[in-house]
């Protein structure tokens, strides 16, 4: 199961999540080995026949002001235990530090966590975001080392 923070604006208008043109989820997920092939946007329906899920943390864009997302933790935390997934990945370490917050843990780095939600182990992920590009991911050249090692453990 994977966490966002919200549906960005062209996944939004799109009615698919992570479409944008420079957001590299898909690739990630892929080259990841989390799917077998590359798959579109479009097809975001299939994934938990990958066995993986999607799910945000602010369901409501609307929610997103100046100050930042209002994060729906309770209800994000509610929907992982009725799914029961083994694994929750946070795309993007601002969604994870939040949840953490909200959970009263400390905020953790990138990687595997200490806590888990509903029974799920918890690994917070670089962002997918186009915007994310920087030169070293926390000790990471790139931010694909840190997906390959979340399909490690969910393997």
């Amino acid at each position: 199961m994977f966490a966002a923070p919200a549906v960005g604006e062209c996944a939004a208008d799109r009615g698919h999540y992570y479409a944008g043109p420079n957001n590299a989820f898909w690739r990630l997920i892929h080259e990841s080995g989390l799917s077998p092939r590359l798959l579109e946007p479009v097809e975001d329906a299939t994934l938990p026949t990958y066995g993986v899920g999607l799910a945000d943390v602010v369901k409501d864009r609307d929610d997103v002001t100046e100050g930042g997302p209002a994060f729906a933790v309770d209800s994000f935390v509610t929907r992982i235990e009725r799914w029961s997934p083994q694994w929750v990945g946070f795309n993007g370490k601002m969604v994870g530090q939040a949840v953490a917050r909200a959970l009263g843990h400390r905020e953790p780095p990138l990687g595997p966590v200490e806590w888990t939600i509903g029974g799920a182990e918890v690994f917070v992920l670089p962002s997918s975001s186009g915007a994310n590009r920087r030169r070293d991911y926390d000790g990471r050249a790139t931010r694909l080392e840190w997906w390959r090692e979340l399909a490690d453990y969910v393997r």
